[in-house]
Formats: C-alpha cells, sequence, structure tokens
C-alpha cells in the first residue's frame, strides 16, 4: 500500500497545482476577505474531494460517470453554482471588505464544498484514476480515501500558502479601488468557468 501510495503523491501534486476553480475561489476569499476565509474554502473545497473519493470507492462515482443524464445533472448543477458566485462577486464589487467573523466563515465554508461537491469531473477523475493506484487484491475503500487524503494535505498546504501570499498582497496592492478590481476579475472568471463547464460536451 506504501509503495502504491508513493505513486500516487506526484498526480495529487499536480492535481492542486493545476489552475482552476479552487484557485479562484481561494483568491477571491483571500484577496476580499483575508487568509483565514480563504483558508475555510481550502477546507470545504477539501471535504468536497473526500466526499468523492469516498463514493468512487463505494461506486456512486462510476454511476455518475457512466450515466450521461446523471453527468449533466451533476454538471449543469456545478455550472449553475459557479455562475451565481461569479454574478454574487461582481455585484458585491462596489463593498468594502467585510469584517470576518465566525459567523461570516460559514460562507467560504459552503462555497468550497457546494462548488467541490457540484463538479463531476472529481467524480469522473476519481472513479478512473484510484483503480490504477490499489495493488491487486486490495480493497479499494482504504487505499481510495488514502489517497484523498494525500490530496487534502497537498490542498492545504498549496492554498494556504497561496492565501498567504494573496493576503499580503491585499495590504500591499489592493486596499481600495483595487480591492474591487479583483472582486470584479475573480468574479468575471468564476462566470466564465461555470458558462464552459455549462457547454462542455466530453468528460
Amino acid at each position: 500500500m506504501l509503495h502504491a501510495l508513493l505513486a500516487f503523491v506526484p498526480v495529487a501534486a499536480l492535481l492542486t497545482v493545476t489552475p482552476g476553480v479552487s484557485t479562484a475561489l481561494v483568491v477571491r476569499s483571500a484577496a476580499r476577505d483575508g487568509r483565514r476565509a480563504a483558508l475555510w474554502v481550502t477546507l470545504g473545497n477539501s471535504l468536497a474531494i473526500f466526499a468523492w473519493a469516498l463514493l468512487a470507492a463505494v461506486g456512486v462515482a462510476a454511476v455518475v460517470a457512466a450515466s450521461a443524464e446523471a453527468y449533466i445533472v451533476v454538471k449543469l448543477a456545478g455550472a449553475a453554482v459557479l455562475i451565481v458566485l461569479g454574478v454574487q462577486a461582481l455585484l458585491r464589487g462596489d463593498e468594502t471588505q467585510r469584517a470576518v467573523t465566525d459567523a461570516s466563515l460559514r460562507a467560504p465554508l459552503r462555497d468550497g464544498l457546494v462548488t467541490g461537491l457540484a463538479n463531476p469531473k472529481l467524480g469522473v477523475f476519481f472513479a478512473a484514476l484510484f483503480p490504477q493506484f490499489v495493488p491487486a487484491g486490495m480493497p479499494l475503500l482504504p487505499m481510495a480515501l488514502a489517497m484523498a487524503t494525500t490530496i487534502m494535505v497537498f490542498d492545504l498546504v498549496y492554498y494556504s500558502a497561496l492565501a498567504w501570499l494573496v493576503a499580503r498582497a491585499r495590504r500591499a496592492f489592493v486596499e481600495g479601488p483595487w480591492a474591487r478590481r479583483v472582486e470584479r476579475l475573480t468574479g468575471a472568471v468564476l462566470v466564465g468557468l461555470g458558462v464552459r463547464l455549462a457547454l462542455e460536451r466530453g468528460r
């Protein structure tokens, strides 16, 4: 098991550093509300990854991958979530930075969790990839959870560092009008990602 897990490490690292929805959400949260909010986005996304890994291990993700109807439903739900988040960012572009409280941290946690759960590509990815790293005769569930944990660790380290850098840059460069520009830019990126996801034909 250890040998297979070590072979999976480069894949987990590549998956983490590849720019995507999670990167846009973390940058938006760090630039708007600071490092703490961005860390909660990361935690929500990591929980979604773990959930998809568990679903892949029990076969639900394979059903989504095999069923065109199920895939389309999840894909359109994910696209809608991204577009809504992007539009909210665009509409909030003129607001000042919000005070981060324990109550307000529920929103970034929810954003990270919901966007991750509504991303069918995670299910397809795990359902296709995990079996390749499971040694013959070994149960899929323990190995899938170990690989999901590996991805979560990489995510927490990488996005924590990214959030720290963006939060520091915010203090130096994005106060005042720059904060609104960053909010609008990340909002436009999220809308674009949502539209692209909705219009994609393949898996």
